[in-house]
């Protein structure tokens, strides 16, 4: 059951987001507002931030005090492919860094409309292979992300193994965006809860957006669509009673399926993006500790098997 503290946000989602539901804001808007609302987000302690140059790319290392040399999380920030920045997921991505003990890359990937697909899965893939010539090795590395950036971190694993390239050590997907068509009746069940209405009534627009002239349908979209053998092990938190949550529980039972290794966590009547809420919701840091515990034990596994499959 959800907490007194998810209660209150919910209230307070369910008193924002109603009237801007109606009003429909235009993109630029919403930009904004993702940006000033990100000015109240705190660092935790003890956690340093340092510009990056990912080959061109603005990024940001995020250093947690004493974190472990020689590891790092790839995160991909959220945002439905058109919104979002380093400075809306600063504070997640700090907390997410401190508790799993490494040291996190962010990268500002390039937005749709005016940079449609395939330019995120791009910067993505340019992300991690500037990660390798840093001399990180593929086992030294966990991609993760949030709604659109979860998704986006599912494809990269897609694509490069598609190419034939080596594979991070796992992959991290928090309510991950895995099918760009969202069916009509899973947005009129979510629709029913107001505080999500913008969601469900605005996401279903930014999946064309990021699209453009490519399916909807194209697994590097909608990774739910794709063969998904041959992948690392994934970790995927979801809640059931957000607009992702059927979509994101039939992408990890094909996985499983296809012989990946899927720790799938439901999580119960949560919202959209509720780790960000680290700070006041009990449920979003046990769902931060228990992609700390994933971590731990992914990089344990790594460290026990031969030198040779570790760059496999």
């Amino acid at each position: 059951m959800p907490s007194v503290q998810h209660h209150i946000l919910k209230q307070f989602l369910t008193a924002a987001t109603g009237p801007l539901a109606r009003r429909r804001p235009r993109l630029p808007a919403m930009r904004l507002a993702a940006e000033l609302l990100s000015f109240g987000q705190l660092m935790p302690w003890n956690v340093l931030l340092e510009d990056a140059d990912v080959a061109g790319m603005p990024g940001e290392w995020i250093r947690p005090a004493g974190a472990a040399p020689g590891r790092v999380l790839l995160y991909l920030h959220g945002g439905g492919y058109v919104l979002g920045s380093l400075n809306t997921h600063r504070s997640l991505v700090g907390r997410l860094a401190q508790r799993c003990g490494v040291t996190a890359l962010t990268i500002n990937y390039r937005k749709a409309p005016e940079y449609p697909f395939p330019a995120a899965l791009d910067d993505a893939q340019l992300a991690y292979q500037w990660l390798l010539r840093q001399d990180y090795a593929p086992a030294d590395i966990i991609v993760a992300g949030d709604s659109a950036g979860g998704g986006l971190a599912l494809a990269l694993l897609l694509a490069l193994r598609e190419a034939g390239q080596p594979r991070p050590a796992a992959a991290i997907g928090l309510s991950p965006w895995t099918d760009l068509v969202l069916p009509v009746g899973t947005l009129r069940r979510v629709c029913q809860e107001e505080s999500q209405v913008l969601e469900a009534l605005e996401i279903r627009g930014w999946g064309p957006l990021y699209a453009a002239d490519t399916p909807l349908t194209h697994p590097l979209l909608s990774p739910v669509q794709a063969a998904l053998h041959d992948l690392p092990p994934l970790l995927i938190q979801i809640s059931n009673a957000e607009v992702l949550g059927d979509d994101v529980q039939r992408f990890a039972a094909k996985a499983r399926a296809a012989g990946t290794p899927v720790t799938l966590q439901v999580f119960e009547g949560l919202v959209h993006w509720w780790h960000l809420f680290w700070r006041f919701l009990p449920e979003a840091r046990t769902a931060l500790d228990q992609v700390a515990a994933f971590t731990r034990q992914v990089w344990a596994t790594a460290a026990d098997e031969p030198a040779t499959r570790k760059a496999a």
